[in-house]
């Protein structure tokens, strides 16, 4: 048996920006796993700060419970492990604003308000 010094090579990192983008633009709930948490996601915006992916959306449900209250959280995307869209279908908050200043110049996709949620 031959030992190695080397470190075993860091894992590939996972792309979820198409599973991300999928969500808002079909308005479809994500599964995702966000610092050992499961929960189900509502994908609203997906933008860049600092050069980093960052998704804001509502939390649906959390390790199966429904929250308190109703907010718009932000995750950073590289944070969300096990992503999957969900055939559930979301309605955009009206906690959303789309016009909030840290999306000026950053967004690279919302979802619309006033647009169906595609199938």
């Amino acid at each position: 048996m031959k030992l190695s010094l080397e470190p075993d090579p860091a894992p590939a990192p996972v792309n979820n920006t198409p599973t991300v983008l999928e969500g808002i633009v079909r308005q479809r709930c994500l599964s995702a796993t966000y610092n050992r948490t499961r929960m189900i996601l509502a994908p609203h915006i997906l933008y860049t700060r600092h050069g980093a992916l960052y998704v804001d959306g509502v939390v649906v449900s959390r390790e199966g419970m429904l929250p308190r209250e109703e907010k718009v959280g932000t995750f950073k995307l590289d944070g969300l492990k096990d992503l999957t869209v969900l055939e559930r279908a979301f309605e955009i908050s009206t906690l959303y604003d789309a016009g909030l200043e840290k999306y000026q110049g950053e967004t690279l996709m919302a979802v619309e308000p006033g647009a169906a949620a595609a199938s």
